[in-house]
């Protein structure tokens, strides 16, 4: 008999993939800079150190384009294989938004999250939500796209019919059968198929070593010769990968709603599954203290009728308007995608009372939203790139004996979220092993880096940001006393003072700090 595998090492190392998304109830918009007309080059690359193999790349020049609402874009050249520059090049998608307050004291690149997110979209669309206004008047605040994503060389892998298809088809097979296992284990390998078929052979080189080895060579065509930086989510790995890699070129990096290196994918997901679970009572609580809560009783009654309504949706899913059926896994990913941020339990209150109804919309609106789905077409490929990554970055190596203990933990910490917590791992049928390896990342030699963590974050639990910070030789450790995903630019003035400071003036927050 197979042993049924943790499902979402993916959408469990999820809690990327709506790093710093901006909370639904919020009207999104890019800020319009009046600033003239984009230059068409950079400062002189930073090409210090670097091997002559390597020196073409770092020498290049930038050729910057207005590319509307006040942003310059320009793409990079680097290296598919940064071991061998024979195999090839891949470009990277750049877009700035230059400092409003006249000459900028450098650079500050961004990450969102994912793996798989787009930093030129969050700068395009969100830029106000991804900095705050100081950074952005004395910084060229910087988005790119990592390998594999976006608009840079990209992961490709279905188109929408398909990937409609594996996202929220209905399993023919009973949940926890092998017959259910079987059937998954086959869908996760078309995808994968599909994947190496359309992606031009780079699956093996969408890592996060490689894209933190991008991210210095971004920061040296720009002409910084330290690289500052501001990641949420998965971007925290990516930074601390960048630190370990870089130590001497570490600038000011805030890593904002951390991943912990050190651990393995099981791990990670089984976290995360307790983490959703305790965002999901705090939901549950603040629901039941208002007048338009679809639930009644006391918190553990509330959640106990949740459980009732997913077990029903997965016996007898819930036809959409456009065809689609609502079963537990999709409105699993609903719940989920509302619990990043407070802003959108409203959203997910009309969701389960929609769903108690007979109603589907709402759920799909909130799945949709995580997925990045609309009017039936997908509008970036952050679902394949965020497989590529973990798949490559997470390797498959949990046992039988982990995976079962694994799941008894969820079980017993996260009762309603478990059942639909688990299931064949896409990643044991992905074309290439994993190359990446989980160890804590020290980064001996780095300046002080910031580490922020959200106490009730469910996608990034905060005992992660805690290790993160106590494993960064020169870590510092900012506490958002909160609910949701990621601490900077929510609201709490303490932690927004915390980053900007040291971002702009390079004063070190105290370690510890507390923000309520």
């Amino acid at each position: 008999m197979k042993t049924p595998r943790r499902a979402r090492r993916t959408v469990a190392v999820v809690a990327g993939l709506l790093a710093a998304s901006v909370a639904l109830s919020g009207c999104i918009s890019a800020m319009i800079l009046d600033s003239g007309a984009a230059p068409t080059s950079s400062p002189a690359p930073d090409t210090e150190g670097v091997s002559a193999e390597l020196l073409p790349y770092y020498e290049q020049g930038l050729d910057w384009t207005d590319c509307g609402d006040g942003l310059d874009c320009t793409t990079v050249t680097a290296p598919l294989d940064w071991a061998d520059t024979s195999k090839g090049d891949i470009e990277l998608s750049i877009i700035r938004s230059r400092a409003t307050g006249g000459e900028p004291i450098g650079s500050l690149l961004t990450n969102p999250g994912g793996p798989g997110a787009s930093g030129v979209g969050l700068i395009r669309d969100s830029l106000t939500y991804a900095v705050g206004e100081p950074l952005r008047e004395q910084f060229d605040v910087i988005g790119f796209d990592p390998r594999g994503v976006g608009e840079s060389t990209a992961v490709q892998c279905y188109g929408a019919a398909d990937m409609d298809a594996y996202l929220f088809e209905i399993p023919e097979n009973t949940r926890g059968s092998d017959a259910w296992t079987d059937e998954l284990d086959a869908r996760n390998t078309g995808f994968a198929e599909a994947c190496e078929a359309n992606s031009d052979g780079i699956l093996p080189y969408i890592t996060t070593e490689n894209a933190a080895r991008d991210m210095d060579l971004i920061r040296a065509v720009l002409g910084d010769r330290e690289l500052s930086y501001l990641g949420y989510s998965y971007g925290t790995f990516l930074g601390a990968t960048y630190a370990k890699l870089f130590p001497d070129r570490v600038g000011r990096l805030v890593l904002d709603g951390a991943i912990d290196p050190s651990i393995p994918g099981l791990d990670v997901g089984t976290t995360q599954g307790v983490g959703f679970e305790s965002a999901l009572r705090a939901y549950m609580a603040s629901c039941l203290d208002g007048s338009d809560c679809p639930f009644r009783g006391s918190v553990d009654d509330a959640m106990a009728d949740l459980g009732t309504l997913l077990a029903s949706v997965d016996r007898d899913p819930i036809r959409a308007a456009d065809g689609r059926m609502l079963g537990a896994d999709a409105l699993m990913t609903a719940i989920v995608a509302a619990l990043y941020s407070e802003d959108s339990w409203s959203y997910l209150s009309m969701a389960l009372e929609g769903a108690l109804a007979g109603d589907a919309e709402t759920a799909f609106l909130l799945a949709d939203f995580y997925y990045n789905r609309e009017g039936g077409e997908y509008l970036d490929n952050s679902t394949e790139a965020f497989r590529a990554y973990n798949c490559m970055d997470y390797p498959a190596d949990a046992t039988d004996e982990e995976v079962a203990a694994a799941e008894a933990l969820l079980a017993a910490e996260a009762p309603t979220v478990a059942p639909y917590w688990a299931g064949p791992d896409p990643c044991e049928v992905w074309p290439y092993p994993a190359t990446g390896i989980r160890e804590p990342i020290a980064a001996e030699g780095a300046a002080p880096i910031v580490v922020v963590g959200t106490t009730n974050d469910p996608a990034t639990p905060y005992e992660w940001s805690v290790s993160l910070a106590e494993q960064l030789e020169s870590g510092v450790l900012v506490t958002r006393v909160g609910e949701g995903h990621t601490g900077y630019n929510k609201g709490n003035a303490c932690v927004d003072e915390a980053v900007e400071t040291y971002l702009l003036e390079g004063t070190v927050p105290e370690d510890g700090l507390r923000c309520e």
